[in-house]
């Protein structure tokens, strides 16, 4: 007898597959790479895709020196400000300084403490750097800049660098705008990190991709054929069973910057369900998760492959 093709349906590699708490996930910033830029990660919101007219410089490409056409992402970036700065030891938050010149629309999301302006580098000179092992900022995008919407999206991003790296980092960025230019560069690899387009409530068949069954199957066609043995006497939880499908946390690995733009570098207007793109932006190749508007974390390439990393295009036109 051969052996099985299929042994089970839907994996359990992600589980529980249930809707997440926030739109931003946590990350790991100890695991990425010692970077050149020392904030480690950025905030986008998709505005669509769109097909690229490039001329193809990769070495070794079968179509260098011509012009092809590449799916691409196109991500709007509004500028971000430091919330406030954490200083850590041994892995635990011991003390925590607001920024300076903090957006008025940060009281839709959390209770901002009334401070005086320009305090958050007098707060930080009084602490000794020496009873902390790390630093790392909480940001905040500005979506209204842009038009996106209003409430801002809060995040905790990691720094690279010594601890007085970090430091000065903040002093000289707190209460002023980061670009996302600030933090990457064109043909840099980068991980999209973010949530799926939710789907709600799907059967078993969509969720995880059972086979239908006979069309004279009895008590329905779509559903498992059996939902266990009688014993252990209940239903175990890798039966595939209906629930809830999309908005779930995923990384996309190694997507390449082909292009940053600053605002009105590039004219991109009529993006479905988005609209016009009139702030800084970044086109990626291929797609990434979630549907239009939903703001993503982009971060350095966690493990850079090669085939990503030789590619090299020259953006002509998006159309």
């Amino acid at each position: 007898m051969a052996a099985p093709k299929t042994p089970r349906k839907g994996s359990l590699q992600y589980w529980p597959r249930k809707r997440i708490s926030k739109f931003l996930p946590s990350v790991n910033w100890s695991a990425l790479k010692e970077g050149s830029k020392t904030l480690k990660g950025f905030i986008g919101y998709k505005a669509g895709m769109a097909s690229a007219f490039v001329k193809d410089n990769s070495a070794d490409s079968m179509t260098h020196g011509k012009k092809i056409t590449v799916p691409v992402t196109i991500l709007e970036c509004p500028p971000m400000r430091i919330f406030s700065v954490r200083f850590y030891k041994n892995g635990i938050v011991k003390d925590e300084v607001l920024g300076d010149n903090l957006e008025k629309d940060l009281k839709r999301k959390l209770k901002i403490p009334k401070i005086s302006k320009n305090e958050c580098v007098k707060e930080i000179e009084k602490l000794k750097l020496e009873d902390y092992d790390n630093v790392r900022v909480i940001c905040y995008s500005i979506p209204k800049r842009y038009a996106i919407k209003k409430t801002p999206d809060l995040i905790e991003i990691g720094l690279n660098g010594s601890i007085h790296d970090k430091i000065n980092f903040v002093k000289e960025k707190t209460g002023k705008d980061i670009f996302v230019s600030d933090i990457f560069d064109k043909s840099q690899l980068v991980d999209s990190r973010g949530l799926t387009k939710g789907k709600g409530l799907c059967g078993p068949v969509k969720r995880m991709g059972l086979s239908l069954k006979g069309h004279k199957s009895e008590k329905g066609v779509r559903r498992p054929g059996s939902l266990g043995p009688w014993h252990p006497a209940r239903v175990t939880y890798q039966v595939a069973l209906a629930g809830q499908v999309g908005l779930f946390t995923r990384v996309l690995y190694n997507n390449k910057i082909i292009e940053i733009g600053k605002a009105g570098s590039r004219k991109i207007e009529n993006v479905k369900n988005y609209g016009n793109v009139d702030g800084d932006f970044v086109v990626l190749t291929g797609s990434v998760q979630g549907p239009a508007k939903r703001q993503l974390l982009l971060t350095p390439a966690l493990r850079e492959t090669k085939k990503q990393k030789k590619k090299n295009y020259e953006v002509l036109e998006i159309r």
